[in-house]
């Protein structure tokens, strides 16, 4: 009964600047997803799985995507709440999971927004080789920007700034502006994708064969996996079980192409209208199909264009993340000997990162916020400065959480590090984990909350049980067989926690990939 009169008491205990519509969370969610994962991940993952497992790969990390958001989706259109991502682990599991979900994923968005400017410093240097230009048949025997040789420093200097002052903008405006960016983003991606169909429907570099990539000495699948590229001693894997490996190991790193959905849920609080309009539902409906298209088709067109065994996709460790001339976009455009393009493709995946750096900076700075209105989720001594985070600016903006949150993102400054894109890639790795661990406590709420209210449907000592009852029209949100995908999410996130990197067991042991990729879990 406890657990019935706590849930009626959320939509009471809504706070924050209610000034976003409908349009504005979607395109927030998408320009979330929509980073540096799908340009510069999408190549790597050919490179590990080849292009037809590829896309088995990505369709299996959108299946968790897929039922992880409906949990969300259902709970937050039931019980509108600040920190959905935290609050409800602590109403249907524990108080103390809950708090841990909500700092383990506060950290995740932090090292996220740290990722994206890391990226943005790494896309400056670009430059292809000039040998590799001459091998492809390339016009001009030189290709990439003179910005290659400045500081990666200057770049997260500039980007942080930038990134921190959107931010502070009111929740109005910001949510408008996010709406341009989501906007920009779809249109580009389409025409990315129509691009890559052209190039390969006219063949510019003649092959015989549109399905070239797909067919022997290549094929569907990669002929084998080396477990560590990097090292001279990588143990290669063939076979069935290579394969395999290989598909999982695509599969992990796709996930962090979809990482940002739970965008939807974090701003409940400031979605204008919530109670009135199927806010949550149609967002995630959209985000869901947006994201799951765009991502199988940009990576079944720019497979068709570029083998999986390209010097630069070759090159690019799976524990690392490099710049545009490592995107197989770019790529495709310089195998088929088109001038402009690859510059033009580069400098939106700029804009594709610092923008999904303002949104890692926004989740972040929410989710912070809503941590702080919860004293028992924090230390006795640092009860005045959770009073200090807790406050808002009279435009709703959080400013002491967005400093906070911002001031962590001070990591980024390990770009100037000798390898910046092995740091790259390890970031990356350890904010999946981090994402992994809040999806998988999400789905087991989401299992408590079926049942709990299930029994309060049926409870006749409750006034109102209807609004309980999953088969009322007034119902907000509910998808068919959820329970089912609640179960499916949970053991499949354990398992990607479990063996998201396998390899760093592989001999020869690496120190810093497991501490990376396993620290999240210890914590």
């Amino acid at each position: 009964m406890l657990v019935y009169r706590s849930c009626l008491s959320f939509h009471a205990n809504r706070k924050g600047s209610a000034e976003l519509k409908e349009r504005h969370v979607n395109m927030m969610a998408f320009s979330a997803c929509i980073g540096f994962g799908l340009f510069l991940q999408s190549g790597k993952i050919i490179y590990i799985a080849g292009p037809g497992l590829a896309i088995v790969a990505i369709v299996l990390a959108s299946s968790v995507m897929w039922s992880v958001i409906a949990c969300l989706g259902e709970m937050t259109a039931l019980f509108p709440v600040q920190g959905p991502l935290f609050e409800f682990p602590g109403r249907f599991i524990d108080e103390a999971v809950g708090y841990a979900t909500g700092w383990i994923t506060w950290f995740a968005w932090v090292v996220i927004l740290a990722a994206e400017i890391l990226a943005v410093a790494q896309l400056w240097k670009f430059r292809f080789d000039p040998s590799y230009l001459n091998d492809v048949g390339y016009p001009d025997r030189e290709l990439g920007w003179s910005t290659e040789s400045y500081s990666p420093a200057v770049w997260v200097f500039l980007f942080l700034i930038l990134i921190g002052l959107v931010n502070l903008l009111p929740v109005r405006q910001y949510g408008q502006l996010e709406y341009f960016f989501g906007v920009i983003k779809i249109m580009f991606i389409s025409l990315l994708i129509v691009f890559n169909v052209i190039v390969s429907a006219i063949q510019l570099v003649p092959h015989g064969d549109h399905f070239w990539t797909w067919n022997k000495p290549w094929g569907f699948a990669s002929r084998d996996f080396v477990v560590h590229p990097a090292s001279d001693h990588g143990a290669v894997l063939t076979g069935d079980s290579g394969k395999f490996l290989a598909l999982w190991t695509a599969v992990v790193a796709s996930l962090f192409s979809f990482v940002g959905f739970e965008t939807i849920a974090i701003t409940a609080p400031e979605n204008r209208d919530l109670e009135k309009h199927e806010t949550i539902k149609l967002a995630t409906k959209k985000l869901s199909l947006r994201i799951t298209i765009l991502y199988i088709l940009g990576t079944f067109v720019g497979g068709l264009n570029v083998p999986y065994d390209d010097p630069n996709l070759v090159n690019i460790q799976i524990n690392s993340i490099r710049a545009g001339q490592n995107s197989i976009f770019v790529l495709a455009a310089v195998r088929n000997h088109i001038r402009i393009w690859p510059s033009i493709f580069n400098g939106f995946f700029i804009f594709s990162a610092t923008t999904s750096g303002i949104n890692a900076l926004y989740n972040s700075s929410r989710l912070l916020h809503a941590l702080a209105s919860i004293p028992e989720a924090w230390p006795v001594w640092f009860q005045n400065t959770r009073r200090r985070l807790e406050r808002t600016t009279d435009r709703g903006v959080p400013l002491g959480t967005v400093t906070v949150s911002w001031s962590v993102g001070l990591i980024a400054f390990l770009a100037i590090k000798p390898f910046p894109s092995i740091v790259l890639g390890r970031i990356t790795n350890n904010a999946v984990v981090s994402e992994l661990i809040c999806y998988t406590v999400i789905c087991l709420s989401y299992i408590v909350f079926y049942h709990r209210i299930k029994e309060a449907a049926n409870d006749p000592s409750l006034e109102n049980r209807s609004a309980f009852n999953r088969d009322d029209k007034q119902y907000p949100y509910r998808t068919h067989g959820q329970l089912f995908r609640a179960w499916y999410g949970f053991v499949f996130c354990i398992l990607l926690i479990l063996f998201n990197n396998w390899r760093a067991f592989y001999p020869p042991f690496s120190a810093p990939d497991f501490i990376a990729s396993y620290i999240g879990v210890s914590v």
